[in-house]
């Protein structure tokens, strides 16, 4: 592999036969999911806008100052890779006209974004999620829909050790008190900070909070809490999310210190973490002024999204899910220029009825095409040689048993769907 020329670019990965098997797991239990909670799905663009992202998700988040891919068009429109799914669905909303459609609107995606950021385990710059979105009411209800919906797909993929942290960060008015009181406690004790926490706490002191460093942590431990600064309105909102909670019998860890990096979350914000590693499976939260933001519109939202190749790499390493070899059970053989031809017209014939076959129409070695129908436990081997070819029948073998028996080729579809 160091030879060769050409490699996929650091970060990103290629998705191999196997990854997918685990891909369409993940997928059919999110999509059965989002179809019986009524969400209907959405796929926005690769590619937006890049004022999008700047003015949704905040120009002094992490993502839109070091993460985002650019590029500047022939026309000079400014646009970037999507590095998450919510600013785009809620774009969706507005230029889709779903605000003429009945409230709220439920809407589901699944698919890859990107974020140039450092590669580590379960993290790449290419990245698949999917997400849950409901835009158009803001009920706490909704919020602890959202957190069940994000359950039930783990529980239903059989990942059971995990474990909710939650928190509220309330609204920008609730945000901008704290915000003073955090500045004024952490400006005290500037000189322990990271360097990193240095500047942030110049541009967007709540970013302090997400630092992995330990020593702003340990900072950051011992200083206010939002949940001390929040309004009426927003604490009533966040009470009656846990009350509901408690209601539903779902555990949860109270996280003072959880703001999630984007800017546009309000009140709610949530993460389920695997306990063994503390990585985040699914986050998501509400985001009330998102709408206002992007189309000078109000729209309540919330949702969630989840990290398709974090959740695969738990499947396989605890071995929850194992992907079964799917061999057909029907193998076509051929010898000679005529036998070839006649095997991939009975091919073609076959798959029209739906049969499943295995056929390597360019090995011309009959041992060597037995021999790939033996690894793949092939359980009948149909064979045309030319001499079959010239009497328009085949040898059916039973790989089995070693019987075999002459088939013509007007009868074989109709034998093999009585074997199978």
């Amino acid at each position: 592999m160091a030879n060769l020329k050409f490699q996929r670019p650091k970060g990103m990965h290629d998705l191999t036969p196997l990854d997918w098997e685990y891909f369409q797991k993940i997928f059919n239990v999110v999509s059965n999911i989002a179809k019986i909670n009524n969400f209907e799905r959405i796929e926005t663009p690769i590619l937006e806008k890049r004022e999008l992202f700047e003015r949704g998700v905040g120009e002094t988040t992490e993502i839109v100052e070091k993460e985002m891919y650019c590029l500047k068009t022939k026309g000079g429109d400014e646009l970037c890779l999507r590095p998450e799914g919510t600013a785009p669905v809620v774009r969706a909303y507005f230029e889709n006209g779903f605000s003429e459609f009945p409230q709220p609107v439920k809407l589901w995606y699944f698919g890859p974004f990107f974020r140039h950021e450092t590669p580590q385990a379960g993290r790449y710059r290419q990245f698949w999620q999917f997400g849950f979105e409901i835009l158009g009411e803001k009920d706490y209800i909704l919020d602890a829909q959202i957190i069940l919906i994000s359950l039930e797909i783990l529980k239903e993929l059989k990942i059971e050790d995990f474990i909710l942290k939650i928190n509220s960060i309330g609204n920008t008015c609730c945000r901008g008190y704290f915000k003073k009181g955090l500045v004024h406690y952490l400006k005290k004790r500037k000189g322990g900070l990271c360097q990193n926490c240095k500047i942030r706490l110049e541009k967007n002191p709540l970013r302090i909070l997400d630092c992995k460093d330990e020593k702003c942590r340990q900072i950051v431990s011992q200083g206010p809490q939002i949940l001390d600064y929040l309004c009426e309105e927003c604490k009533n909102h966040f009470f009656k999310v846990l009350d509901t909670l408690e209601f539903l019998e779902i555990p949860f860890e109270l996280e003072p210190f959880l703001v999630r990096g984007l800017d546009y979350y309000t009140n709610t914000v949530f993460e389920i973490q695997e306990k063994q590693s503390n990585l985040a499976l699914i986050s998501g939260g509400r985001y009330d002024g998102l709408g206002k933001i992007i189309a000078n519109k109000d729209l309540p939202g919330v949702g969630a999204a989840g990290g398709v190749e974090r959740i695969a790499e738990i499947l396989k390493e605890k071995k929850i899910f194992l992907p079964k070899e799917k061999f057909p059970k029907i193998f076509v053989a051929q010898i000679g220029e005529l036998g070839k031809k006649w095997a991939l017209k009975i091919c073609q014939q076959l798959r029209e009825n739906k049969i499943e076959i295995f056929e390597s129409l360019g090995k011309d070695s009959l041992k060597a095409q037995l021999r790939l129908a033996d690894k793949i436990k092939a359980k009948y081997v149909i064979l045309i040689g030319q001499k079959e070819a010239l009497q328009e029948s085949a040898i059916l073998k039973d790989m089995e048993t070693g019987k075999q028996k002459e088939i013509k080729f007007e009868k074989i579809v109709k034998e093999i769907k009585k074997l199978l």
